[in-house]
C-alpha cells in the first residue's frame, strides 16, 4: 500500500511548496512559470465576454496588430501569468479533432493533432472545486462532474483515493477550446515517474 496521502488539509500555497521540495529542480534555466499562452479565437468580443465576464479574468492588455493583421489581447490568470488570444481576420476555421479535441474528458475522444494546444488547465483551490462547478453551471456553462485523476487502471475514480493527484472540472470556451479547473491534492515523488516515453509512430 502506498504511503502517499491526499493533502486535503493543506492550502494551495502549502502544496505548491511541497512540490517544489519533492520535484527535481531545473538546473539549466530559471523558468519561473508561464508568462503567457497564446491561442487563436474566432470572435474577440465573445472571447472577452467569456473570459472576463464569466470566468472573471481581468483584461490587462489589448494590441491592434499592424497592417490590419488582427488583434492580440491578454487576460490575467493569476500569479503574474497571462492567457492571450490572437484574432486574425483571415484565419482558417478550427477543425475539431485536429486543432482541439472533439469532446471534453469523459464524453468522447480527447485526441488532437501534433503541435496543437489540447487544453488549458487553471489552478484552483482544492476546497473550492464543488463551489466552482456550481458557479459554472449557474452561468450556463456545460461542465463535467468532478474528475478524480489517480493511478488506477482507468486513470480516475468516483471518489478520492490515496493515489488521487488532481481533481478536475472540464468545460469549453466559445471556440470549443477545452478548459480545465484543476486542484492538486498531493505532492509528487519518485514513484510518480514510472513510464517510458512513447516514440513517434511511422
Amino acid at each position: 500500500m502506498s504511503s502517499q496521502k491526499p493533502l486535503a488539509g493543506l492550502s494551495s500555497s502549502d502544496r505548491n511548496t511541497m512540490r517544489k521540495v519533492t520535484v527535481s529542480k531545473n538546473e539549466k534555466f530559471e523558468i519561473r512559470g508561464i508568462n503567457h499562452l497564446a491561442l487563436v479565437c474566432r470572435d474577440m468580443e465573445k472571447t472577452v465576454e467569456f473570459y472576463s465576464e464569466i470566468l472573471g479574468m481581468p483584461l490587462i492588455k489589448t494590441i491592434e496588430l499592424p497592417n490590419n493583421m488582427g488583434q492580440h489581447f491578454f487576460f490575467d490568470i493569476g500569479k503574474g501569468d497571462s492567457l492571450a488570444f490572437f484574432w486574425f481576420p483571415d484565419a482558417p476555421n478550427s477543425q475539431p479533432g485536429v486543432s482541439h479535441p472533439t469532446s471534453i474528458v469523459g464524453r468522447g475522444s480527447i485526441t488532437s493533432a501534433h503541435a496543437s494546444m489540447n487544453h488549458v488547465a487553471f489552478d484552483i483551490p482544492a476546497e473550492k472545486i464543488e463551489e466552482y462547478q456550481k458557479k459554472l453551471e449557474e452561468a450556463g456553462i456545460d461542465v463535467t462532474a468532478v474528475v478524480n485523476h489517480d493511478d488506477s487502471e482507468r486513470g480516475a475514480s468516483p471518489t478520492i483515493t490515496e493515489t488521487t493527484f488532481v481533481r478536475s472540472l472540464y468545460f469549453t470556451d466559445p471556440d470549443g477550446i477545452m478548459l480545465e479547473f484543476a486542484a492538486w491534492t498531493r505532492d509528487f515523488d519518485e514513484k510518480d515517474i514510472r513510464h517510458e516515453p512513447a516514440r513517434a509512430i511511422g
